[in-house]
């Protein structure tokens, strides 16, 4: 009693474990050709054990058309004795239609005195969760193997434990590696480093194991055929959670990138950020920090401004048009850098107006370099468009020797200078001097002279007339009147006589504002 006991339990206590472990069991006669189904296997496809008949092919029946080659020769090499074991995965049908996956694994239980195969027993186990897990995880690594594609970065890692390195495909292009295998030389990557980034980059790849921290860094490259790439990396150590001490196993996990492009485009903002497009000389904002660093050092100390305006440049691109006005400006421009040492600097502070800053300069220097740019304005290709025009410059300079002076005294005093050379003729250089700049006749006077000038060639002096009646005669017969000028100012605002002719005749251009307006009277009026 107490044996079959025994019997009786262990019977229950398979029929459970298989229950609870989702065990279909299959168990093939192959003489009579009978196979039992368990209920475990009937159930996992949503059937009851009475609902399927004991045959030999009806798993076949069931299985997915797709897999019913790979699963029948499984059976067969197992059957003829060339593999230890049936071990396959295939699709069984459903009730309710839809597809279950299973691993079948098998083999053969009792064979006759000859050793041919009578007996086949195997289990069959639901898989369709890791499948689904399966499919899910290639999607991600499909989706992932495309960004990184779509990035160009390429992937790396390092073995502790074997101390071998793998680069994929793309690492292998990015570093010019032709090889047909990802195995690589540990310290093969070193090779490639550029002399200037061997230290950091080394030190920034020994990754610390103690931590999942990515770790960042950029360095560049020479490749086998000299060429220099910049190269983004990002590394981390991957533990082997089955050994404790990270330092025999495990792997550092890299990306590379190639971002040479993205560092050329990072340059050629900064020099935008920092350059006149046209001209390819400094811009407004650069030279303002330029200059207010330069006067924060004292060594650099006394340097001197250079406000440059150039003359009769809105009649030459009124005259020739705006390509030849742009070709001009680019042409003065190189003339200006040919003009300058090697410690100076040029911009382009806007339309025709050019700044020059020269460090640790007296006046004696000063001048030199003014008269050369003088020069080089004058001699400044104007093009074929325009070659009846002229071009020159009015230059002021202006002195700094005091740490304190702000950028906007500096370029206003220079600005101011330059205003009295363009109200002395034109074509020259003049200095700032406090001198000068005090009072009402002072730069106030240079500018309005230079702005009557101006207004002479762009149209802003106007001629009025003002009728004049001799007392005791008809109008009729003595008809007189005077020719009044008004200077538009560029604000529009009408300057009386009272306050530029007084001005004109004091820096001498009164005569040649009297021949302009005589000449302009008479060919409105004609004499």
């Amino acid at each position: 009693m107490a044996r079959q006991g025994k019997k009786s339990r262990n019977g229950t206590f398979w029929a459970k474990a298989l229950e609870r472990a989702h065990l279909g069991v299959w168990d093939w006669d192959l003489v009579t050709g009978d196979c039992f189904y368990s209920a475990t296997w009937a159930r996992m496809l949503g059937y009851d054990e009475s609902e399927l008949a004991n045959t030999s092919d009806l798993w076949l029946q069931l299985t997915h058309p797709d897999d019913r080659e790979r699963a029948l020769a499984s059976g067969d090499r197992h059957i003829a004795g060339l593999t230890d074991a049936i071990e396959t995965e295939l699709r069984l049908k459903h009730k309710q239609g839809h597809w279950v996956w299973v691993l079948d694994r098998g083999g053969v239980v009792e064979r006759d005195a000859m050793g041919k195969p009578l007996r086949l027993m195997g289990v069959q186990t639901d898989i369709s969760k890791q499948k689904a897990a399966e499919a899910e995880l290639e999607q991600v690594n499909v989706r992932f193997r495309l960004a990184l594609a779509a990035s160009g970065t390429g992937i790396w890692h390092h073995d502790l434990a074997g101390g071998k390195s793998y680069w994929d495909e793309r690492t292998r292009e990015i570093f010019g590696l032709v090889s047909d295998t990802a195995e690589v030389e540990r310290d093969h990557w070193f090779g490639y480093l550029h002399p200037d980034d061997k230290e950091a980059a080394s030190r920034a790849h020994l990754v610390p194991l103690e931590t999942d921290k990515v770790t960042a860094v950029q360095y560049r490259i020479v490749r086998r055929d000299g060429e220099v790439r910049h190269i983004e990396s990002l590394l981390r150590f991957i533990a082997d959670p089955q050994i404790r001490d990270r330092r025999l196993a495990g792997q550092i996990l890299g990306t590379v990138r190639d971002i040479t492009e993205d560092k050329q485009r990072e340059q050629e903002l900064a020099y935008a950020a920092r350059h006149d497009a046209l001209t390819g000389l400094l811009n407004r904002a650069a030279f303002d920090r330029l200059l207010a660093d330069h006067i924060a050092a004292a060594r650099l100390l006394p340097l001197s401004v250079f406000y440059v305006d150039l003359d009769y440049f809105k009649a030459l691109n009124d005259f020739a048009g705006h390509a030849a006005g742009d070709l001009a400006l680019k042409s003065v421009a190189q003339g200006i850098l040919g003009c300058l040492p090697a410690t100076a600097h040029a911009a382009r502070l806007g339309g025709d107006e050019f700044a020059l800053l020269m460090p640790n300069c007296d006046a004696a220097q000063a001048g030199r370099l003014a008269d050369a740019v003088l020069a080089a304005v004058r001699d400044a290709e104007l093009g074929s468009t325009a070659t009846s025009r002229k071009l020159a410059a009015s230059i002021g300079i202006a002195f700094v020797d005091d740490a304190d002076t702000t950028v906007a005294d500096a370029l206003a005093c220079a600005d101011d200078a330059c205003y009295a050379a363009k109200a002395a003729g034109r074509n020259r250089f003049a200095v700032f001097s406090t001198d000068t700049a005090s009072g009402s006749g002072g730069l106030n006077a240079a500018r309005i002279v230079a702005d009557t000038v101006d207004a002479m060639e762009d149209g802003r002096l106007k001629l009025f007339g003002q009728e004049i009646h001799l007392l005791g005669r008809p109008w009729q017969e003595s008809r007189h009147v005077e020719v009044l000028a008004r200077l538009a100012a560029r604000n529009g605002r009408l300057v009386p006589p009272g306050e530029f002719i007084p001005v004109a005749e004091r820096f001498g251009i009164a005569s040649r504002l009297d021949r302009w307006i005589i000449r302009t009277a008479l060919s409105r009026h004609g004499a």
